[in-house]
């Protein structure tokens, strides 16, 4: 046992340890007083917090919750990291990402990021970025040998990946300085446009370049094992984890096939995840993939070294909105800060105008100097694994890595990865999952800030250039606004063929006390479907009321006030309401047992916190003719 010495600080030392138990009887007596009866654990389940893939997030971690088995940084299974020194030598790789189609100002883009704290160059290519044939303009004044290019070319990685070598060749770079990946992956690609007639030939063309990566430019990868797809089609982490797992081990059994050896096959691959605002799984994701590559590395034989994974993160384009764009920043703050903790290799911070098309170069920099803080202010980067220990974390990463393990099971006995992206499994599972995360959504169970949840209508849209189409046609892409996002396009539509948008009279019943946190939160509500809340003046009365709805120019009304005032005032008021006109009579809170009583005086609906505030909003649009 280590003894500590006598530093004269003996915090708490004349008092007892607190144990578990005596927490769980602190908190059954909380419980009590809300009418909640629970004893022991069951208290503990009570205020637990269910997550995706059947996590649980508990109120309470202690040692007893410590996962066993982290090991070291840099040591297998390199759930702490897959460097002995983490992050603090230089931080992790700034990846900017690039995908204007015109070489020109992608070149001025590429090199405005190098100069000003980027690192490395993730370059779109072909369809969806610059020609192929342009690579060299995009690339013009680039220090090949300095900073490393990432590409992404989706079908045409082959070319792309040619021309970029040619450009080493050209500019005097010799193949042991080259760096960068060529970003092959054509099980990504198609599981996006779910296109796979070429498949084997696409897998056979990658799998040659990574052979000549592997014995002629050992500082560039040649396969990219890229989870995007699965996560912007709406996939859990675990599921995210588990496709990545499948596509990497398709490509140890395809490279090993082709004569690499598992070392050097596991060399040729960079796995690329959505690091989300939801920071500490963010972390759990990144820790857990690691520790489930180096035991895929281990049952497939090879060294303990090898099974250490590069990992590039890019925080998420799912969580990003096109309302309140702002917002963006915090989020891709959180993501990044996320990413770094979870020890991620290289990131990439997409600007915060990502969901409206082409960045500027005001957008650009702030995603830049995201990282940079991180790295330079807040010195993130000189703590090896910053999360190791938290007893959440390392319970939070066990759990997650056991699910995921169980994901990719489940995808090996369906054959393999493109067997179950063919077969169709892949998109069923994960598009179950993003239907129960869209009823959250619609519920603001899941709130978006700017989106779902204080929404501003009176702000002036950010307009950006179009980005160029991204390919689809397979798994879909989806995002935490659209459902909002159909909503106030409708009311965009409609202010601009009327001059006005769609209304909605709050009758605010007696003072603000009574009234003030339900006329709150129904303006929030009606706003998110971009209808305008109209409560002034306060009503007195159901006469006054009535005259208020019908100076408004409203359609519909929402009565708000207190449960008190309701029973004595609810009733004569929403009588009046109708009778002035409003087609549809909405009442803020639950109506316990006077709902039949509002009901027969003209209320229509309960909106209620919780409710599914998307049908509401939707029926709302519908009924007043709002196409």
């Amino acid at each position: 046992m280590t003894v500590l010495p006598d530093d004269g600080f003996s915090l708490a030392a004349e008092f007892p340890d607190a144990t578990h138990e005596q927490w769980q009887r602190l908190v059954e007596g909380v419980l009590r007083k809300t009418g909640k009866d629970a004893q022991g654990s069951a208290a503990e389940d009570v205020l637990s917090t269910a997550l995706e893939d059947g996590l649980v997030a508990r109120p309470l971690y202690t040692t007893r919750d410590n996962a066993q088995g982290s090991g070291f940084p840099g040591f297998a299974p390199f759930t702490r990291g897959g460097k002995p020194e983490g992050a603090a030598v230089s931080g992790w790789d700034v990846r900017q990402r690039h995908d204007r189609s015109d070489p020109v100002r992608t070149n001025e883009a590429v090199l405005s990021d190098l100069e000003n704290g980027a690192a490395s160059v993730w370059l779109a290519v072909g369809e969806a970025g610059v020609p192929v044939d342009a690579i060299g303009t995009a690339l013009d004044g680039v220090y090949l040998d300095l900073a490393p290019v990432v590409l992404d070319a989706g079908s045409e990685f082959a070319a792309a990946a040619k021309e970029l070598l040619r450009l080493y060749e050209e500019r005097g770079i010799a193949p042991e300085a080259a760096l960068g990946s060529l970003g092959a992956d054509p099980l990504g690609h198609a599981a996006r446009t779910g296109r796979y007639g070429n498949l084997a030939a696409e897998l056979a063309s990658a799998t040659e370049l990574a052979v000549l990566c592997d014995r002629t430019y050992p500082g560039v990868r040649a396969i990219a094992v890229d989870a995007l797809p699965y996560h912007e089609a709406g996939a859990s982490a675990a599921q995210e984890l588990g496709c990545s797992l499948a596509s990497g081990v398709a490509w140890l059994r395809e490279l090993t096939a082709a004569g690499l050896s598992v070392e050097a096959a596991c060399g040729q691959l960079e796995f690329r995840y959505a690091a989300s605002a939801d920071q500490f799984l963010t972390i759990a994701k990144l820790r857990a993939a690691r520790r489930l590559w180096s035991r895929v590395a281990e049952v497939c034989g090879a060294e303990p070294a090898a099974g250490a994974q590069r990992q590039h993160a890019v925080t998420s384009a799912v969580m990003m909105t096109r309302r309140d764009p702002w917002v963006n920043m915090l989020r891709t703050t959180v993501a990044s800060l996320a990413a770094g903790v979870g020890g991620a290799d290289a990131v990439t911070v997409l600007p915060f105008d990502h969901a409206l098309g082409l960045p500027d170069a005001f957008a650009r920099r702030i995603a830049r100097n995201t990282s940079t803080i991180l790295l330079e202010e807040s010195h993130l980067g000189r703590v090896i694994d910053p999360a190791g220990g938290s007893w959440y974390v390392e319970q939070l990463t066990d759990e997650l890595a056991h699910a995921a393990w169980q994901w990719f099971q489940e995808i090996e006995q369906a054959g393999g990865q493109s067997a179950a992206l063919q077969s169709g499994l892949i998109a069923q599972r994960l598009g179950a999952t993003w239907e129960s995360r869209s009823k959250n959504l619609a519920k603001r169970r899941e709130p978006v800030t700017g989106v779902s949840e204080f929404p501003l209508l009176a702000q002036t849209p950010v307009e950006r250039d179009p980005a160029p189409a991204l390919p689809d046609g397979g798994l879909p892409r989806v995002r935490r606004d659209e459902a909002f996002e159909a909503l106030r396009a409708r009311s965009d539509a409609h202010l601009a063929a009327t001059g006005t948008r769609p209304r909605v009279f709050l009758a605010a019943l007696g003072p603000a006390a009574a009234h003030t946190a339900r006329v709150t939160f129904a303006a929030n509500l009606f706003q998110a479907g971009g209808i305008e809340p109209v409560h002034e003046p306060v009503s007195v009365d159901a006469a006054s009321a009535a005259q208020a709805f019908k100076d408004s120019g409203a359609a519909v009304a929402c009565i708000c006030s207190s449960d008190a005032l309701y029973a004595e005032q609810a009733g004569p008021v929403a009588e009046a309401l109708k009778s002035a006109g409003a087609q549809r009579v909405f009442l803020a809170g639950r109506p316990g047992e006077q709902r039949e009583t509002y009901e027969r005086a003209g209320v229509d609906e309960f909106v209620v916190a919780g409710g599914d505030a998307v049908a509401v909003l939707t029926s709302v649009l519908d009924r007043i003719g709002v196409a």
